[in-house]
Protein backbone atom coordinates (compact mmCIF):
# COMPACT_ATOMS: atom_id res chain seq x y z
CA UNK A 1 0.00 0.00 0.00
CA UNK A 2 1.25 3.33 -1.12
CA UNK A 3 2.17 5.74 2.06
CA UNK A 4 -0.71 8.36 0.33
CA UNK A 5 -3.27 5.40 0.02
CA UNK A 6 -2.38 4.65 3.57
CA UNK A 7 -2.83 8.11 4.99
CA UNK A 8 -6.32 8.81 2.85
CA UNK A 9 -7.76 5.52 4.29
CA UNK A 10 -6.51 6.87 7.96
CA UNK A 11 -7.96 10.40 7.51
CA UNK A 12 -11.55 9.17 5.56
CA UNK A 13 -11.22 6.39 9.25
CA UNK A 14 -11.20 9.58 11.32
CA UNK A 15 -13.64 11.92 9.34
CA UNK A 16 -16.32 9.21 9.02
CA UNK A 17 -19.16 10.22 11.76
CA UNK A 18 -19.94 7.45 13.96
CA UNK A 19 -23.55 7.26 15.16
CA UNK A 20 -23.97 7.29 18.72
CA UNK A 21 -26.34 4.32 19.97
CA UNK A 22 -27.81 4.14 22.98
CA UNK A 23 -25.84 1.56 25.53
CA UNK A 24 -29.42 -0.21 26.58
CA UNK A 25 -30.43 -0.12 23.19
CA UNK A 26 -27.49 -2.33 21.91
CA UNK A 27 -28.23 -4.82 24.70
CA UNK A 28 -31.93 -4.84 23.65
CA UNK A 29 -31.39 -5.44 20.45
CA UNK A 30 -29.11 -8.38 21.16
CA UNK A 31 -30.92 -10.00 23.75
CA UNK A 32 -34.22 -9.91 21.61
CA UNK A 33 -32.39 -11.01 18.12
CA UNK A 34 -31.23 -13.77 20.28
CA UNK A 35 -33.94 -15.44 22.04
CA UNK A 36 -35.14 -16.16 18.95
CA UNK A 37 -32.11 -17.51 17.11
CA UNK A 38 -31.44 -21.31 16.11
CA UNK A 39 -27.43 -20.48 16.90
CA UNK A 40 -26.19 -22.83 19.42
CA UNK A 41 -26.63 -22.08 23.20
CA UNK A 42 -23.23 -21.15 23.79
CA UNK A 43 -22.46 -18.67 20.92
CA UNK A 44 -25.85 -17.01 21.90
CA UNK A 45 -24.64 -16.71 25.61
CA UNK A 46 -21.27 -15.07 24.20
CA UNK A 47 -22.67 -12.47 21.86
CA UNK A 48 -25.16 -11.65 25.04
CA UNK A 49 -22.06 -10.93 27.26
CA UNK A 50 -20.17 -9.21 24.44
CA UNK A 51 -23.47 -7.01 23.98
CA UNK A 52 -23.86 -6.20 28.24
CA UNK A 53 -20.12 -5.43 27.74
CA UNK A 54 -20.41 -1.46 27.18
CA UNK A 55 -16.47 -1.35 25.45
CA UNK A 56 -16.28 -4.95 24.39
CA UNK A 57 -12.89 -4.92 22.52
CA UNK A 58 -13.22 -4.54 18.29
CA UNK A 59 -13.88 -7.62 16.89
CA UNK A 60 -11.49 -9.18 14.06
CA UNK A 61 -13.83 -7.77 11.32
CA UNK A 62 -14.25 -4.05 13.17
CA UNK A 63 -12.88 -0.98 11.10
CA UNK A 64 -10.45 -0.29 13.77
CA UNK A 65 -8.66 -3.76 13.68
CA UNK A 66 -8.78 -3.20 9.57
CA UNK A 67 -6.95 0.06 10.49
CA UNK A 68 -4.56 -1.06 13.25
CA UNK A 69 -3.77 -4.24 10.20
CA UNK A 70 -3.25 -1.65 7.37
CA UNK A 71 -0.37 -0.01 9.68
CA UNK A 72 1.20 -2.56 11.42
CA UNK A 73 3.62 -3.28 8.99
CA UNK A 74 5.50 -0.26 8.87
CA UNK A 75 5.84 -0.16 12.66
CA UNK A 76 8.89 -1.75 14.88
CA UNK A 77 7.24 -4.68 16.92
CA UNK A 78 8.46 -2.88 20.42
CA UNK A 79 4.74 -2.97 21.60
CA UNK A 80 2.13 -4.92 22.25
CA UNK A 81 -1.14 -3.18 22.54
CA UNK A 82 -4.57 -4.15 23.26
CA UNK A 83 -7.23 -3.50 20.56
CA UNK A 84 -8.73 -0.30 20.68
CA UNK A 85 -7.63 2.66 19.06
CA UNK A 86 -7.84 6.04 20.69
CA UNK A 87 -7.50 9.60 18.85
CA UNK A 88 -9.54 11.79 21.66
CA UNK A 89 -8.99 12.95 25.02
CA UNK A 90 -10.80 15.43 27.28
CA UNK A 91 -10.14 15.69 31.24
CA UNK A 92 -9.87 12.11 32.63
CA UNK A 93 -11.57 10.35 29.51
CA UNK A 94 -10.72 8.71 26.21
CA UNK A 95 -12.81 7.96 22.86
CA UNK A 96 -11.69 5.60 20.96
CA UNK A 97 -11.86 5.64 16.82
CA UNK A 98 -15.58 3.89 17.23
CA UNK A 99 -16.68 6.88 20.04
CA UNK A 100 -16.50 4.51 22.84
CA UNK A 101 -15.46 6.38 26.07
CA UNK A 102 -13.07 5.09 29.09
CA UNK A 103 -12.42 6.92 32.12
CA UNK A 104 -8.57 6.95 32.75
CA UNK A 105 -7.09 5.54 35.20
CA UNK A 106 -3.42 5.32 33.70
CA UNK A 107 -2.89 9.08 32.56
CA UNK A 108 -0.19 7.74 29.76
CA UNK A 109 1.23 6.21 32.79
CA UNK A 110 1.55 8.97 34.81
CA UNK A 111 2.04 11.67 32.40
CA UNK A 112 -1.20 13.46 32.34
CA UNK A 113 -1.64 14.58 35.34
CA UNK A 114 -3.57 17.76 34.59
CA UNK A 115 -6.04 15.30 32.11
CA UNK A 116 -6.24 14.85 28.66
CA UNK A 117 -6.16 18.15 26.61
CA UNK A 118 -6.23 20.61 29.26
CA UNK A 119 -7.25 24.18 27.54
CA UNK A 120 -4.77 26.19 28.82
CA UNK A 121 -2.05 23.79 27.61
CA UNK A 122 -3.43 23.56 24.45
CA UNK A 123 -3.66 27.45 23.89
CA UNK A 124 -0.28 27.80 25.19
CA UNK A 125 0.85 25.24 22.63
CA UNK A 126 -0.74 26.89 19.98
CA UNK A 127 0.31 30.48 20.69
CA UNK A 128 4.28 28.79 21.25
CA UNK A 129 4.07 26.85 18.06
CA UNK A 130 3.22 30.47 15.95
CA UNK A 131 5.92 32.59 17.49
CA UNK A 132 9.39 29.61 17.98
CA UNK A 133 9.56 26.39 18.31
CA UNK A 134 12.81 25.52 17.88
CA UNK A 135 16.44 27.48 17.84
CA UNK A 136 18.98 24.95 19.53
CA UNK A 137 21.27 25.19 22.55
CA UNK A 138 23.32 27.59 20.59
CA UNK A 139 20.90 30.33 21.26
CA UNK A 140 19.18 32.11 24.29
CA UNK A 141 15.41 31.93 24.32
CA UNK A 142 13.55 33.06 27.08
CA UNK A 143 11.67 29.39 28.16
CA UNK A 144 14.15 27.57 29.38
CA UNK A 145 15.70 30.11 31.72
CA UNK A 146 12.26 30.66 33.21
CA UNK A 147 11.53 26.71 33.83
CA UNK A 148 15.02 26.31 35.06
CA UNK A 149 14.38 29.34 37.65
CA UNK A 150 10.71 28.13 38.52
CA UNK A 151 12.08 24.61 39.27
CA UNK A 152 14.47 25.53 41.74
CA UNK A 153 11.98 28.13 43.18
CA UNK A 154 9.17 25.98 43.51
CA UNK A 155 11.38 22.81 45.09
CA UNK A 156 12.73 25.46 47.73
CA UNK A 157 9.35 26.80 48.52
CA UNK A 158 7.87 22.87 48.63
CA UNK A 159 10.28 22.18 51.19
CA UNK A 160 12.55 20.13 48.61
CA UNK A 161 16.05 19.65 48.55
CA UNK A 162 19.05 22.97 47.91
CA UNK A 163 18.15 22.87 44.11
CA UNK A 164 20.56 24.91 42.46
CA UNK A 165 20.39 24.53 38.91
CA UNK A 166 18.46 22.52 36.22
CA UNK A 167 19.63 20.70 32.79
CA UNK A 168 16.61 20.34 30.62
CA UNK A 169 16.18 17.55 28.36
CA UNK A 170 13.59 15.51 26.21
CA UNK A 171 12.49 12.50 28.65
CA UNK A 172 12.89 10.83 32.00
CA UNK A 173 15.60 7.96 30.14
CA UNK A 174 17.67 11.26 29.68
CA UNK A 175 17.27 12.83 32.60
CA UNK A 176 18.38 9.85 34.15
CA UNK A 177 21.17 9.47 31.70
CA UNK A 178 22.64 13.33 32.74
CA UNK A 179 22.99 12.27 36.40
CA UNK A 180 24.53 9.03 35.63
CA UNK A 181 26.94 11.22 33.96
CA UNK A 182 27.19 13.81 36.63
CA UNK A 183 27.75 11.27 39.28
CA UNK A 184 30.88 9.84 37.53
CA UNK A 185 32.21 13.50 36.84
CA UNK A 186 31.98 13.98 40.56
CA UNK A 187 33.97 10.68 40.85
CA UNK A 188 36.25 11.28 38.27
CA UNK A 189 36.69 15.11 39.81
CA UNK A 190 37.57 13.51 43.07
CA UNK A 191 39.23 10.59 41.68
CA UNK A 192 40.95 11.54 38.67
CA UNK A 193 42.25 7.95 38.20
CA UNK A 194 39.05 6.87 37.39
CA UNK A 195 39.16 4.41 40.24
CA UNK A 196 35.84 6.33 41.69
CA UNK A 197 33.03 4.98 39.08
CA UNK A 198 30.98 2.80 40.56
CA UNK A 199 27.10 3.54 40.42
CA UNK A 200 24.05 1.85 42.91
CA UNK A 201 20.93 1.46 41.88
CA UNK A 202 18.00 -1.17 43.88
CA UNK A 203 16.17 -4.49 42.38
CA UNK A 204 12.80 -4.14 41.36
CA UNK A 205 13.78 -0.31 39.94
CA UNK A 206 13.77 1.48 36.68
CA UNK A 207 15.19 3.82 35.35
CA UNK A 208 14.76 3.93 31.37
CA UNK A 209 15.75 1.90 28.72
CA UNK A 210 18.98 3.70 27.06
CA UNK A 211 22.37 1.72 27.86
CA UNK A 212 22.91 3.99 30.82
CA UNK A 213 19.59 3.89 32.52
CA UNK A 214 18.89 0.46 31.81
CA UNK A 215 22.08 -0.75 32.65
CA UNK A 216 20.67 0.56 36.64
CA UNK A 217 17.69 -1.80 35.85
CA UNK A 218 18.58 -4.69 37.41
CA UNK A 219 15.13 -6.22 35.34
CA UNK A 220 16.38 -9.62 33.43
CA UNK A 221 13.56 -8.68 30.99
CA UNK A 222 14.58 -5.48 29.98
CA UNK A 223 18.36 -6.03 30.18
CA UNK A 224 18.70 -9.66 29.08
CA UNK A 225 18.76 -8.88 24.94
CA UNK A 226 21.08 -5.96 24.92
CA UNK A 227 23.98 -7.83 27.47
CA UNK A 228 26.26 -7.05 28.42
CA UNK A 229 25.17 -4.05 30.40
CA UNK A 230 28.04 -0.87 30.96
CA UNK A 231 30.48 -1.87 33.39
CA UNK A 232 30.70 -0.44 36.80
CA UNK A 233 26.48 -0.85 37.74
CA UNK A 234 25.92 -2.26 40.95
CA UNK A 235 22.46 -3.82 42.03
CA UNK A 236 21.15 -3.93 45.98
CA UNK A 237 18.71 -4.59 47.94
CA UNK A 238 15.56 -2.39 48.26
CA UNK A 239 15.23 -0.64 52.35
CA UNK A 240 17.64 -3.08 53.39
CA UNK A 241 19.75 -0.99 55.59
CA UNK A 242 21.95 -3.42 57.10
CA UNK A 243 23.57 -3.82 53.29
CA UNK A 244 24.07 -0.21 52.44
CA UNK A 245 27.72 -0.29 54.22
CA UNK A 246 29.07 -3.47 51.85
CA UNK A 247 27.78 -1.70 48.70
CA UNK A 248 28.25 2.01 49.06
CA UNK A 249 32.04 2.18 49.09
CA UNK A 250 34.47 4.72 48.22
CA UNK A 251 34.86 3.33 44.94
CA UNK A 252 30.93 4.33 44.26
CA UNK A 253 30.71 7.62 42.49
CA UNK A 254 26.73 7.88 42.62
CA UNK A 255 23.39 5.81 43.88
CA UNK A 256 19.94 6.56 42.14
CA UNK A 257 16.69 5.19 43.83
CA UNK A 258 12.87 6.16 43.15
CA UNK A 259 11.85 7.20 46.32
CA UNK A 260 8.53 5.12 45.08
CA UNK A 261 9.39 2.13 42.56
CA UNK A 262 6.65 2.94 39.76
CA UNK A 263 7.20 0.10 37.37
CA UNK A 264 8.77 -2.73 40.37
CA UNK A 265 5.21 -2.45 42.11
CA UNK A 266 4.57 0.55 43.38
CA UNK A 267 7.14 -0.13 46.44
CA UNK A 268 7.22 3.13 48.99
CA UNK A 269 11.05 3.44 50.13
CA UNK A 270 11.51 3.64 54.15
CA UNK A 271 12.43 7.30 55.42
CA UNK A 272 15.22 5.16 57.51
CA UNK A 273 16.62 3.57 54.08
CA UNK A 274 16.94 7.33 52.55
CA UNK A 275 18.58 8.66 55.38
CA UNK A 276 21.53 5.67 55.55
CA UNK A 277 21.84 6.52 51.88
CA UNK A 278 22.39 9.45 52.29
CA UNK A 279 24.69 9.05 55.18
CA UNK A 280 26.85 6.61 53.91
CA UNK A 281 26.93 8.50 50.41
CA UNK A 282 28.33 11.64 52.82
CA UNK A 283 30.62 9.84 54.26
CA UNK A 284 32.31 8.18 51.01
CA UNK A 285 31.53 11.13 48.82
CA UNK A 286 29.44 9.83 46.65
CA UNK A 287 26.22 11.70 44.55
CA UNK A 288 22.41 10.41 46.30
CA UNK A 289 20.21 10.86 42.76
CA UNK A 290 16.28 10.35 43.05
CA UNK A 291 14.56 9.21 40.33
CA UNK A 292 11.11 11.45 40.81
CA UNK A 293 10.39 10.69 37.57
CA UNK A 294 6.97 8.92 37.90
CA UNK A 295 6.30 9.78 42.06
CA UNK A 296 7.24 13.62 41.20
CA UNK A 297 5.43 17.07 40.72
CA UNK A 298 2.57 16.80 42.57
CA UNK A 299 1.47 12.86 42.65
CA UNK A 300 2.31 12.03 46.34
CA UNK A 301 0.00 15.54 47.75
CA UNK A 302 3.87 17.36 47.90
CA UNK A 303 5.63 18.68 45.10
CA UNK A 304 8.25 16.33 45.30
CA UNK A 305 8.03 12.80 47.40
CA UNK A 306 11.15 13.40 48.91
CA UNK A 307 9.64 16.96 50.75
CA UNK A 308 8.36 14.47 53.10
CA UNK A 309 11.83 13.92 54.23
CA UNK A 310 14.24 15.54 56.85
CA UNK A 311 16.57 17.26 55.33
CA UNK A 312 19.35 14.89 56.34
CA UNK A 313 17.82 12.35 53.76
CA UNK A 314 17.71 14.54 50.53
CA UNK A 315 19.41 14.18 47.67
CA UNK A 316 22.09 15.98 45.29
CA UNK A 317 20.05 15.21 41.87
CA UNK A 318 16.39 15.15 40.90
CA UNK A 319 15.12 13.86 37.79
CA UNK A 320 12.15 14.36 36.86
CA UNK A 321 9.63 13.91 33.21
CA UNK A 322 6.57 12.63 32.71
CA UNK A 323 3.94 14.91 34.44
CA UNK A 324 6.54 17.98 33.37
CA UNK A 325 5.23 18.23 29.90
CA UNK A 326 1.56 16.38 30.32
CA UNK A 327 1.79 14.75 27.51
CA UNK A 328 5.00 16.67 25.80
CA UNK A 329 8.26 15.56 25.79
CA UNK A 330 10.19 16.92 28.21
CA UNK A 331 12.80 16.37 31.41
CA UNK A 332 14.75 17.85 33.55
CA UNK A 333 17.77 17.08 36.01
CA UNK A 334 17.87 19.15 38.95
CA UNK A 335 21.19 19.53 41.10
CA UNK A 336 22.83 21.03 43.40
CA UNK A 337 25.55 23.89 42.91
CA UNK A 338 27.81 21.56 44.61
CA UNK A 339 27.35 19.01 41.94
CA UNK A 340 26.88 21.62 38.96
CA UNK A 341 30.79 23.29 39.88
CA UNK A 342 31.78 19.99 38.68
CA UNK A 343 30.29 19.85 35.13
CA UNK A 344 31.74 22.72 32.25
CA UNK A 345 30.87 23.64 29.21
CA UNK A 346 30.96 20.49 26.69
CA UNK A 347 30.20 17.91 28.97
CA UNK A 348 26.61 17.01 27.97
CA UNK A 349 24.46 18.78 25.39
CA UNK A 350 20.85 18.03 24.09
CA UNK A 351 19.73 19.14 20.09
CA UNK A 352 15.98 19.24 21.41
CA UNK A 353 16.01 19.79 25.13
CA UNK A 354 15.33 23.04 26.52
CA UNK A 355 13.20 24.28 23.21
CA UNK A 356 10.95 27.13 23.42
CA UNK A 357 7.51 25.55 23.04
CA UNK A 358 8.28 22.64 25.59
CA UNK A 359 9.81 24.56 28.12
CA UNK A 360 7.29 27.29 28.23
CA UNK A 361 4.17 24.24 28.34
CA UNK A 362 6.38 22.98 31.58
CA UNK A 363 6.56 26.17 32.94
CA UNK A 364 2.82 25.85 32.71
CA UNK A 365 2.61 22.53 34.37
CA UNK A 366 5.14 23.44 36.96
CA UNK A 367 3.03 26.56 37.98
CA UNK A 368 -0.23 23.77 38.14
CA UNK A 369 1.07 21.80 40.03
CA UNK A 370 2.96 23.20 42.65
CA UNK A 371 -0.43 24.57 43.68
CA UNK A 372 -0.89 23.91 47.16
CA UNK A 373 -4.49 22.89 46.72
CA UNK A 374 -4.39 20.79 44.55
CA UNK A 375 -1.87 19.17 46.00
CA UNK A 376 -4.17 19.07 49.03
CA UNK A 377 -6.75 17.23 46.89
CA UNK A 378 -4.52 14.58 46.06
CA UNK A 379 -4.19 13.56 49.42
CA UNK A 380 -8.26 13.74 49.56
CA UNK A 381 -8.32 11.93 46.53
CA UNK A 382 -6.23 9.04 48.01
CA UNK A 383 -8.14 8.64 51.25
CA UNK A 384 -11.53 7.74 48.73
CA UNK A 385 -9.49 5.16 46.61
CA UNK A 386 -8.36 3.83 49.63
CA UNK A 387 -12.32 3.49 51.15
CA UNK A 388 -13.19 1.68 47.52
CA UNK A 389 -9.98 -0.85 47.89
CA UNK A 390 -10.83 -1.65 51.36
CA UNK A 391 -14.15 -2.46 50.49
CA UNK A 392 -12.65 -4.73 47.43
CA UNK A 393 -10.45 -6.40 49.62
CA UNK A 394 -13.17 -7.37 51.93
CA UNK A 395 -15.34 -8.53 49.25
CA UNK A 396 -11.98 -10.43 47.62
CA UNK A 397 -9.79 -11.22 50.92
CA UNK A 398 -8.32 -14.60 49.01
CA UNK A 399 -7.38 -11.81 46.16
CA UNK A 400 -6.51 -8.73 47.23
CA UNK A 401 -3.69 -9.18 49.66
CA UNK A 402 -2.26 -5.31 49.85
CA UNK A 403 -2.86 -1.46 49.04
CA UNK A 404 0.61 0.13 48.92
CA UNK A 405 1.97 3.95 47.29
CA UNK A 406 1.24 7.69 48.28
CA UNK A 407 -1.01 10.14 46.83
CA UNK A 408 -2.49 9.02 43.64
CA UNK A 409 0.48 6.88 42.95
CA UNK A 410 -1.49 3.25 44.52
CA UNK A 411 -0.69 -0.42 43.88
CA UNK A 412 -3.31 -2.99 44.87
CA UNK A 413 -1.06 -6.61 45.41
CA UNK A 414 -2.73 -9.37 43.96
CA UNK A 415 -2.46 -13.07 44.59
CA UNK A 416 -3.24 -13.54 40.71
CA UNK A 417 -2.30 -12.65 37.19
CA UNK A 418 -3.93 -9.06 36.72
CA UNK A 419 -4.42 -8.94 33.38
CA UNK A 420 -7.79 -10.39 32.87
CA UNK A 421 -9.25 -7.70 35.33
CA UNK A 422 -7.20 -4.93 33.27
CA UNK A 423 -9.31 -6.81 29.73
CA UNK A 424 -12.52 -6.85 31.98
CA UNK A 425 -12.33 -3.36 33.39
CA UNK A 426 -11.35 -1.86 30.01
CA UNK A 427 -14.36 -4.27 28.28
CA UNK A 428 -16.66 -1.74 30.87
CA UNK A 429 -15.09 1.28 30.16
CA UNK A 430 -11.58 1.52 32.59
CA UNK A 431 -8.45 1.77 31.60
CA UNK A 432 -6.24 0.28 34.33
CA UNK A 433 -2.42 -0.54 33.95
CA UNK A 434 -0.47 -3.35 35.96
CA UNK A 435 3.09 -3.61 37.49
CA UNK A 436 5.35 -5.34 39.46
CA UNK A 437 4.42 -8.92 40.14
CA UNK A 438 0.64 -9.45 40.34
CA UNK A 439 -0.12 -5.64 41.19
CA UNK A 440 -2.56 -3.22 39.68
CA UNK A 441 -1.11 0.35 39.42
CA UNK A 442 -3.92 3.52 39.84
CA UNK A 443 -1.69 6.41 38.47
CA UNK A 444 -4.92 8.61 37.29
CA UNK A 445 -4.99 12.59 36.68
CA UNK A 446 -4.54 14.46 39.82
CA UNK A 447 -7.58 16.71 38.37
CA UNK A 448 -9.83 13.46 38.63
CA UNK A 449 -12.94 14.06 41.16
CA UNK A 450 -14.33 11.81 43.43
CA UNK A 451 -17.43 11.15 41.83
CA UNK A 452 -15.00 9.76 38.56
CA UNK A 453 -12.97 7.25 41.34
CA UNK A 454 -16.19 6.66 42.60
CA UNK A 455 -17.19 5.38 39.18
CA UNK A 456 -14.12 3.67 38.40
CA UNK A 457 -13.76 1.88 41.61
CA UNK A 458 -17.33 0.70 40.78
CA UNK A 459 -16.03 -0.59 37.31
CA UNK A 460 -13.11 -2.16 38.94
CA UNK A 461 -15.32 -4.05 41.54
CA UNK A 462 -17.80 -5.37 38.95
CA UNK A 463 -14.59 -6.53 36.82
CA UNK A 464 -13.34 -8.36 39.40
CA UNK A 465 -16.46 -10.04 39.93
CA UNK A 466 -16.73 -11.25 36.11
CA UNK A 467 -12.92 -12.60 36.49
CA UNK A 468 -13.83 -13.94 40.11
CA UNK A 469 -17.35 -14.57 40.78
CA UNK A 470 -18.79 -15.54 37.70
CA UNK A 471 -18.32 -18.84 35.31
CA UNK A 472 -16.53 -18.39 32.28
CA UNK A 473 -13.36 -17.29 31.11
CA UNK A 474 -11.92 -13.80 30.34
CA UNK A 475 -8.19 -13.82 28.73
CA UNK A 476 -6.14 -11.15 30.09
CA UNK A 477 -4.05 -8.76 27.33
CA UNK A 478 -0.59 -8.04 27.07
CA UNK A 479 0.49 -4.56 26.59
CA UNK A 480 1.31 -2.89 30.39
CA UNK A 481 4.37 -1.90 29.44
CA UNK A 482 6.64 0.86 31.09
CA UNK A 483 8.43 3.53 28.53
CA UNK A 484 10.93 6.77 29.13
Amino acid sequence: MSLRTCSQRLGAALRTPRPHIPRAGRRCYASTATATSNLPADVRQAIENEARLPNADPPADSSTTRLVQSQSPYMVPTYVRPPPMFEQGQGCYLWDVENRQYLDFTAGIAVNALGHCDPEMSKILYQQSQTLVHSSNLYHNPWTGALSQLLIEKTREAGGFNAGKVFVCNSGSEANEAAIKFARKCGRTAQPDGSKHELVSFHNSFHGRTMGSLSATPNPKYQKPFAPMLPGFKYGTYNDIDSINDLVTEKTCGVIIEPIQGEGGVNVADPDFHLALRKRCTEVGAVLIYDEIQCGLGRTGKLWAHCDLPTEAHPDIVCTAKALGNGFPIGATLVTDEVSSKIVTGDHGTTFGGNPLGCRVAHYIVGRLSDPELQRGVLEKEARFREHMSKIQKRFPSVVKEVRGRGLILGMQLDADPTPIVTAARERGLLIITCGTNTLRFVPPLIISESEIDQGMRILEDAMVAVFEKPGHIEGTDGQQEMR
